[in-house]
């Protein structure tokens, strides 16, 4: 061998060397800062699932038709997806509890509806803190709710109801479900505790309601700009109010 062979081979291995240096420097670099992140600067998408890694769901944003059903410790139940437009949130067991959905929709005649709902849920139980906007042609109410439910395991109570609605019997029927939804150990299915906003009818209002759901104060100023503070017995009766009534 030459010394002009000798030469070509050294370059060929250095070349080489050089190389599959480069090569393991490339992978090591990659290994230690992971799998490279997509950037989007625009995207069109129907559904998206935040998932934790063993699948369970975090969160679901999605159109109508692509919308998710109730979900219960990674299983659906209730009813099917496809009617709830917006964002879901899950628990931990990924179990649903809460959302923000949104509507709004003008109708062959002229009229429209229109709603924003975002609620969080009572531990595996349904909502019990709403946000709402409800419009129904023109007629509003717009406010903050705080609701107290009884401690009924949300699955639990959906399956019940959907056996009673087997029921042929209407009576009987009406009679079972009337004792599903009972108060149980004096608290109600759902009571309105809470409400802060304005009504239909044009009034700022707070109401302040017992545990069955019936107010005990109110603290009104009506569409006239006319303020009030009124309270209620357990029967609803008024038992004082600010300003007193002129006689």
């Amino acid at each position: 061998m030459d010394d002009r062979q000798i030469r070509r081979e050294l370059r060929l291995l250095k070349g080489y060397a050089l190389i599959t240096t480069a090569l393991l420097a490339t992978l090591t670099l990659t290994a230690f800062r992971g799998p490279p992140r997509q950037k989007f600067t625009e995207i069109d998408v129907q559904r998206i699932n935040v998932v934790e890694p063993d699948g369970r769901y975090r969160m679901v944003i999605s159109n109508r038709p692509r919308s998710i059903g109730p979900i219960y410790k990674g299983k659906p139940f209730g009813y099917a997806g496809g009617t709830r437009p917006g964002i879901i949130f899950f628990n931990d067991e990924g179990t649903e509890n809460g959302g923000l959905t949104f509507t709004g929709q003008r109708n062959p005649d002229g009229t429209y509806r229109a709603s924003t709902h975002m609620s969080f849920d009572q531990f595996n139980e349904d909502q019990v803190l709403n946000l709402d906007y409800a419009d129904n042609n023109g007629r509003r109410q717009t406010g903050f709710s705080v609701d107290d439910r009884f401690d009924v395991d949300i699955h639990d109570l959906v399956v019940q109801r959907d056996s009673i609605g087997r029921i042929a019997d209407t009576v009987a029927r009406a009679a079972a479900l009337g004792r599903l939804f009972a108060p149980r150990n004096g608290v109600p299915g759902v009571a309105r505790r809470v409400f802060l906003g304005r009504d239909p009818a044009k009034e700022a209002l707070l109401s302040l309601s017992d545990r069955n759901g019936k107010a005990r104060i109110r603290l009104v100023v009506d569409s006239l700009g006319t303020p009030s503070l009124e309270f209620f017995d357990a029967a609803g009766a008024v038992t004082a109010r600010l300003p007193e009534a002129k006689k």
